[in-house]
């Protein structure tokens, strides 16, 4: 059975830091793109970032570009997103994801497993 885990997520200060962890169980993902997304109430899932299998290539929203950093172990079947200088609006639900189709990462439809997400509050 496959299954993605978050954590991480907490209630932090602007300004402040978190770093969220995706434990996979089940398969290895190791040859996968892996992506965060997130979703605040009342609005659609968004692309976060995403990671190459070997880590090599990483990609961003254009509002998480440098504050952002998307890395994984693929020893530990683990990706990791730190955020640094949260901000209020980046208040919401986190949630890794594994693509295993499509050509573009930002594309909610491309990614197949999906954890339960991880609440992320940024208070101002």
């Amino acid at each position: 059975q496959v299954q993605l885990v978050e954590s991480g997520g907490g209630l932090v200060q602007a300004g402040g830091s978190l770093r969220l962890s995706c434990a996979a169980s089940g398969r290895s993902f190791s040859s996968y793109t892996m992506g965060w997304f997130r979703q605040a109430p009342g609005k659609e899932r968004e692309f976060v970032a995403a990671i190459s299998w070997s880590g090599g290539s990483t990609y961003y929203a254009d509002s998480e570009k440098g504050r952002f950093t998307i890395s994984r172990d693929n020893a530990k079947n683990t990706v990791y997103l730190q955020m640094n200088s949260l901000k209020p609006e980046d208040t919401a639900v986190y949630y890794c994801a594994v693509r295993q189709r499509g050509t573009t990462v930002v594309a909610v439809s491309n990614y197949d497993y999906w954890g339960q997400g991880t609440q992320v509050t940024v208070s101002s």
